[in-house]
């Protein structure tokens, strides 16, 4: 992609978010699990399309590489504010349109219409309040950027205003008047912590993935890539690493996660996409799973 590209313009072929102006991604300095002997320091943005895109490659390498792999989740900031007015974009309402075609290119749904109807002006405040998340419950944390993703994408939330960030942290479980005194007082300096690590890797785009051993080497991803991909490079550092067999029927899944798009419950149940919908709609017929509809797409969530 360009330099002087806006970060919105997410390109299908590498897979990445690209942020303007800066250096490919070095050989950084970064922590490793103590308790596992690989960890995966991931880079990435609330409202980045291609992290989005790569959900179902992740949680498959929770569930087959996670006894192997602490996740350590970092924001890098997609966009800072619109003074971006290159690659065709120049206001919010020219991202509706690519975020529809992005969503086709991942067969993950995504509805532009938040840049017509409600747009951001900028991934900070998410970012900040994830990092507030983290302040409370790491894993909870995670479900929390899930579900802030999920109003953004298919229930097209603005999600810098705080009812809705309000809303994520109550389905993450998480005390959301706790999460606001953070937000205001301590998680803006965390994030800009974020910041510098990216700064210090030469992280330029989303997602950002480096995988690392406890005696510091690295293995890059950059980009949505092919889930061999992920476990080659798993593979190289630790050879002794073997895929776990997990339960793939969908009372698992949905036990592990409490919402599928209809591609990430193919992937993980290793079934077609039209199997996966079958599937989805037989359940859902049955009263078992409630569907969330989009034109471009579906997620599913377990009834109670």
């Amino acid at each position: 992609m360009e330099g002087n590209k806006n970060p919105l313009i997410c390109d299908p072929t590498t897979g990445v978010c690209e942020m303007p102006g800066t250096q490919p991604a070095q050989r950084g300095d970064i922590q490793s699990s103590e308790a596992k002997p690989l960890t995966i320091t991931y880079f990435t943005d609330p409202i980045c399309s291609s992290c989005w895109g790569i959900e179902p490659e992740l949680r498959k390498l929770k569930l087959e590489y996670g006894n192997y792999i602490k996740f350590n989740y970092h924001m890098g900031g997609l966009l800072p504010d619109w003074s971006y007015n290159s690659g065709g974009i120049s206001k919010p309402s020219d991202v509706a349109h690519h975020w529809d075609e992005v969503s086709r290119h991942y067969n993950m749904p995504i509805i532009g219409d938040v840049w017509l109807e409600d747009p951001l002006p900028s991934s900070y405040p998410p970012s900040i309040a994830f990092k507030a998340a983290q302040l409370q419950d790491e894993q909870k944390a995670i479900v929390f950027l899930r579900t802030s993703r999920e109003l953004l994408f298919l229930q097209k939330k603005n999600i810098t205003r705080w009812e809705h960030l309000s809303d994520a942290a109550v389905a993450a479980g998480l005390d959301p008047a706790r999460l606001k005194a953070d937000y205001e007082q301590t998680a803006e300096a965390l994030f800009q912590k974020d910041l510098e690590l990216a700064r210090s890797m030469g992280v330029r785009g989303f997602p950002s993935i480096f995988i690392s051993d406890k005696s510091g080497q690295i293995e890059f991803v950059y980009g949505v890539k092919p889930y061999e991909v992920y476990t080659k490079a798993i593979g190289k550092l630790f050879p002794e690493a073997a895929k776990v067999s997990y339960d793939k029927s969908w009372e698992a899944l949905f036990g592990v996660f409490p919402t599928l798009t209809t591609r990430e419950f193919a992937e993980l149940s290793e079934t077609s996409i039209a199997q996966a919908e079958a599937a989805l709609e037989q359940l859902k017929q049955a009263g078992r799973l409630m569907q969330f509809h989009t034109r471009n797409g579906d997620l599913w969530q377990k009834l109670k």
